[in-house]
């Protein structure tokens, strides 16, 4: 959630910030909360104005009754009692208008940052590095689903009858693998200084609405029916919310914390669930990591935390490439985002394994995320970033650790978590 003042003050940025995301729609919205916010602050003075008068009124009430001026106390009470009516219906209508116009600026995107490539959706994101040589080997690479299959490491038809499309069973060496990779970012994110943290899997709808937009809500979550209660999408949603309506210490900044989690999402929209593979499917595991630090160091720990993904799988000997969000792909909170994307040798191609979000003070504003200084108490900036997504990871370890004999060579740093072995055959 933008500051109101922006829209006090400067009207034409949020449109055209509107306008650079592709939301026309919305571009309505501007002038409604303009004119509302204009009322709203006419209704306080106004409130305020009348409070004081009825203070000041109520005073002299005690002064006429001891001086026995008990017809002018009776007219003056009389008059105090309207006011508080006056009062009362006023603060009706201050609340009224408080819950509209957040409600409203609630749907009003974050302000982008200059530097974010303007475009409709994904596809029109812009490549900005590669890290490591994606290589082509001389035999056929399998599809994932199959490498698998080849291990009896995927169940889908059993967990088809269990639990419906979307879902899969894992087993053996591969489920072995799986936990070993989380474990090992685990590790690897808690010698980067980050407090490691299991949190709840279930968060109420306060910080749900906190933490995303509307849309997402919709598109991601999943509702305990009779509850108010959601299964996260990913560990940053509980991981920020754990700091809602907080009023932090400065010396307690920034806040690096990395978290492990099962993620559970709906996958509404074009792409679907993949039916036989594990790309996208509704369940899957995370080790996350966010920040919570001062507005002027967001940008430097924007640039530290997408390349701590890079070097984990780098670690792993997965080639990646770091591509940058454009302003249709970009979720309403955030100020800039970018993927980082595994190559697949098999399709020739790099694929999303994760995701690197600055959103400022846009969640810290929904959440009432604050630091108390000598400065006075201001909103602090949020960034989250996947350190690694077990379902994906999985599948460019799988592809970019494909023998030619059908084997799946295991990098070193995951040896250890293998108890020593070497390869999966």
């Amino acid at each position: 959630m933008i500051d109101i003042k922006l829209i006090r003050e400067n009207k034409d940025l949020v449109k055209e910030n509107i306008k650079k995301k592709f939301q026309d729609d919305k571009l309505p919205l501007v002038d409604e909360i303009y004119e509302l916010d204009l009322e709203y602050r006419e209704v306080k003075q106004n409130m305020d104005t009348k409070r004081a008068e009825k203070n000041k009124l109520s005073a002299e009430i005690g002064a006429l009754m001891r001086d026995k001026k008990i017809e002018e106390a009776n007219e003056i009470k009389a008059k105090v009692s309207t006011m508080g009516e006056e009062i009362d219906a006023l603060t009706k209508r201050e609340d009224e208008l408080s819950e509209i116009i957040k409600t409203k600026m609630m749907r009003i995107p974050n302000i982008i940052a200059d530097s974010v490539p303007i475009g409709k959706d994904d596809s029109e994101n812009v490549e900005l590095k590669k890290f490591g040589e994606p290589v082509v080997p001389t035999y056929e690479i399998p599809y994932h689903a199959d490498i698998l299959e080849a291990f009896n490491a995927l169940d889908k038809e059993a967990s088809g009858r269990t639990s419906g499309n979307g879902f899969y069973y894992l087993m053996g060496d591969a489920a072995r693998l799986s936990s070993a990779m989380l474990s090992y970012a685990r590790d690897f994110m808690i010698d980067k200084g980050f407090i490691y943290c299991i949190p709840p899997f279930m968060i109420r709808s306060d910080v749900v609405t906190g933490v995303m937009s509307f849309a997402e809500m919709d598109a991601m979550m999943y509702k305990i029916e009779g509850e108010d209660l959601y299964l996260i999408g990913t560990s940053e949603h509980s991981m920020i919310g754990k700091f809602k309506d907080q009023l932090l210490k400065p010396e307690s900044l920034p806040i690096t914390m990395t978290s492990y989690s099962p993620c559970f999402r709906k996958e509404v929209g074009a792409h679907g669930i993949e039916e036989r593979g594990i790309y996208r499917v509704h369940q899957f595991e995370k080790q996350e990591m966010i920040v919570i630090c001062e507005p002027e160091e967001s940008e430097e720990w924007y640039e530290k935390m997408w390349q701590y993904t890079v070097e984990l799988f780098r670690s792993l000997d997965i080639p990646v490439r770091q591509l940058e969000c454009c302003s249709g792909d970009l979720a309403d909170l955030k100020y800039k985002s970018c993927d980082i994307e595994a190559w697949s040798p098999r399709q020739q191609k790099y694929f999303e394994v994760g995701s690197c979000s600055n959103l400022t003070d846009a969640q810290a504003r929904r959440l009432g995320i604050r630091v108390k200084s000598d400065k006075g108490n201001y909103y602090l900036h949020t960034l989250n970033n996947t350190v690694l997504a077990s379902t994906r990871a999985l599948i460019a370890l799988l592809e970019n650790n494909y023998q030619e004999d059908g084997s799946i060579k295991i990098p070193k740093v995951l040896q250890p978590y293998m108890g020593g072995k070497e390869i999966i055959k």
